[in-house]
């Protein structure tokens, strides 16, 4: 008895599977015999299956287009992490493929440093014949009188300009005359033995030491063609001469020029600003001005050691690409917002001037970088800077020292503002952060850059310069009254990207 629940169960399951069996023979039979019975034509059927087919392939079609991407975003990758030089030679790190990649965090963080695939030998490279045809601006001049100095008062290296004056700057002309510092008595002289002996150099490698902070470190792997080609500039204050010759040994030709190994030494007397980050960026932008006979310029930071030859240098990131400007991106920040957050945060200018700075470029139209921008970066790493002196070149370097002058010295903000307001008109190279680092070996300043500006934390302690904090020849434009509602600007949230930025 206790067996019948169970022998029930079973025949109704049994049931249950051969009516679905014979439902599906049924329906079998009934197709076939449909078809072979001639109520569905042969057209139908021919189409039923072409229909079957036809998805079919667009599913076959689909994966294989999704595995051809996955196999080109892997080769790109994969180029671009490579250790040989060819292949990560045609690496495509500027595209929009590797940004979008990189920024999704599928590629793999690469080393401090990576191979450059620069030539092997210097005495093969081509020097190009002739020089890059000028565009716009077709001649450059500059303004050398200050029309706004107050009778009383010394003229300053970067003028007095006024904002209707640096609005009119951006506005490109095929004649252009701007305003791009050494103004008449505005400090920053040369010695005559240096002005003439600069006259000589079309091919410079350029750096500066200014308020003592470093020595000349000696270049590595110059070739001899390199060496009776290129002139090593070393441009110094007369505190950084006078440390320079206590530490180093400093040697005088019979014509009266100072050097320290290759590097001629190329004094500048009555330093233009307060500050000593704002007289290193004399030299450092300003390279075509200090150094008018150059054709090309390779500017490198006072406390690095260059251990490429110059030539291959301007073959891999010039005449290669057919580029005329080139400098490395930031190793962590892509907006200007960023670098100005890491600044406030690490203390190196005042937070309150950095925000009106910022707040100035936000105004003005300046948007956080994003994928969508045609450049790798908004933020530059400025330590290496390697330029042809086109008239393009020479403007972008005025505008960009004028926004130094005019602001804070925080040079890698103003950087990504001027490309932003030249547009198409100014193209460069940016290029990767790794290979930057290989140019070089850096060296510990003598002493840590310090100056209390830095730790200001409010503008009242500005305020009628009570304190003596206030730079009074640089940075005029924190103090002049900007035609514009800077008071409703929000600075945009950052996120901080890296421990180390």
């Amino acid at each position: 008895m206790e067996l019948d629940p169970m022998r029930s169960l079973s025949l109704r399951v049994g049931s249950r599977k051969t009516e679905r069996n014979s439902q599906h023979r049924q329906s079998k039979d009934i197709e076939e015999g449909l078809s072979s019975s001639g109520k569905i034509s042969p057209d139908i059927a021919m189409k039923i299956i072409w229909k079957r087919g036809f998805i079919r392939l667009v599913l076959v079609a689909g994966i294989l287009w999704m595995l051809l991407i996955l196999a080109a975003l892997l080769f790109q990758v994969w180029t671009c992490q490579s250790s040989v030089t060819f292949i990560s030679g045609i690496c495509q790190k500027d595209s929009k493929v590797f940004i979008v990649l990189d920024t999704m965090g599928l590629v793999p963080k690469q080393q401090h440093r990576c191979p450059i695939p620069v030539m092997d030998d210097p005495d093969a490279v081509v020097i190009p014949e002739g020089r890059t045809p000028e565009i716009i601006p077709e001649k450059l001049s500059y303004i050398t009188i200050d029309d706004h100095v107050e009778a009383d008062s010394q003229p300053l290296f970067g003028g007095h300009q006024t904002w209707a004056q640096r609005e009119d700057s951006f506005k490109l002309n095929s004649s252009m005359k701007v305003h791009c510092g050494f103004m008449k008595n505005g400090g920053a002289d040369m010695d005559p033995v240096d002005i003439k002996y600069v006259k000589r150099c079309k091919f410079v490698v350029a750096s500066g030491i200014f308020d003592g902070y470093d020595t000349p470190h000696q270049p590595a792997n110059i070739s001899l063609r390199s060496q009776k080609l290129f002139c090593f500039l070393m441009v110094v204050d007369e505190k950084s001469l006078e440390f320079i010759r206590n530490n180093v040994t400093v040697k005088e030709d019979s014509k009266g020029g100072k050097w320290v190994g290759i590097w001629r030494l190329v004094l500048l007397h009555n330093p233009p600003y307060d500050e000593p980050r704002r007289n290193g960026k004399v030299p450092k932008i300003l390279t075509h001005r200090l150094f008018p006979s150059a054709q090309y310029s390779i500017w490198i930071d006072g406390k690095m050691e260059l251990i490429v030859d110059p030539l291959l240098i301007l073959e891999r990131y010039l005449w290669r690409g057919e580029h005329t400007f080139a400098i490395a991106c930031h190793k962590h920040h892509r907006s200007i917002y960023e670098e100005a957050d890491a600044i406030k945060r690490r203390k190196r200018y005042a937070r309150p001037l950095i925000d009106r700075h910022t707040k100035i470029y936000l105004y003005e139209g300046m948007e956080p970088w994003s994928i969508m921008k045609k450049t790798p970066s908004d933020v530059p790493e400025g330590a290496v800077i390697i330029r042809e002196h086109t008239a393009i070149n020479n403007l972008f370097s005025c505008l960009w020292f004028n926004e130094v002058n005019l602001l804070t010295p925080r040079d890698q903000i103003s950087f990504g503002y001027v490309v932003y307001r030249l547009g198409e008109a100014f193209k460069f190279y940016m290029f990767p952060n790794c290979e930057y680092n290989s140019l070089f070996i850096l060296h510990r300043h003598t002493r840590e850059h310090s100056s209390v500006v830095e730790w200001v934390k409010s503008l009242d302690e500005f305020r009628k310069n009570i304190t003596g904090l206030k730079e009074s020849r640089g940075g005029l434009g924190l103090w002049t009254p900007y035609p514009g509602d800077l008071d409703s600007i929000q600075i945009p949230i950052v996120e901080r990207t890296s421990p180390a930025g």
